[in-house]
């Protein structure tokens, strides 16, 4: 199995969706014998935000035309071949203003790309990264799963959708909700989340064997 681990939180280990996307990756692994797992450290690591010279390179009729351009080329389509060539993908995202970080929200529109991840026709828009599962664990300081909180959610269903769009739609959300309303409240939820995971992880397995 080759896992690929893409995480956005600039928190680092403080993380809570550093810390539980930690637990899923050692579930999986210890499951899984010999997989491999490629880290995407956005926070690290940053993309470069896109603009003309992104636009030029991949969708401009003749193509990337300066070394600048060919090298934006060249990072999206090794972001691209990373994704094609993960089984399994873990997306550690944390809730910033109602949604994902904008470093994130980089690397969806760096692999985001018609004609290598989805394409246009007769039937509408085809995702065309198929076959994977995406773990996608959501950490946010209130309650936006359920009750009044969920209409502020721009963080879960965006990423279900834009995943959904280039193909990927077996996807599982683990949230690590109320971080926010103190120590005792995030514990308890870091350790509602791992639950949640080694039920789903036992899930799974069942419906694999079955």
């Amino acid at each position: 199995m080759n896992i690929l681990h893409v995480t956005s939180s600039p928190r680092g280990s403080a993380s809570y969706s550093n810390r539980v996307a930690a637990n899923v990756l050692d579930e999986l692994t210890a499951r899984n014998p010999g997989a491999t797992v490629t880290v995407r450290d956005l926070a690290r690591e940053p993309l470069p935000h896109i603009g003309d010279d992104f636009v030029a390179a991949t969708r401009g009729p003749n193509g990337p035309q300066t070394d600048a351009q060919r090298a934006l080329l060249a990072r999206s389509d090794e972001l691209v071949d990373e994704l094609f060539a993960a089984d399994l993908i873990v997306i550690a995202a944390p809730m910033i203003n109602f949604t994902i970080p904008t470093s994130l929200k980089a690397w969806i529109d760096y692999v985001a790309r018609a004609g290598r991840t989805f394409r246009y026709s007769e039937k509408g828009p085809e995702g065309l990264v198929k076959g994977k599962q995406v773990i996608i664990v959501a950490a946010r300081g209130g309650v936006y799963s359920n009750g009044p909180g969920s209409a502020l959610d721009f963080q879960v269903p965006y990423l279900k959708s834009v995943l959904g769009f280039i193909g990927l739609t077996d996807v599982e959300v683990i949230e690590v909700e109320g971080t926010a309303y103190g120590p005792d409240a995030a514990e308890k939820a870091v350790e509602a989340a791992t639950a949640k995971l080694h039920g789903q992880c036992d899930a799974r397995a069942a419906a694999q064997a079955a």
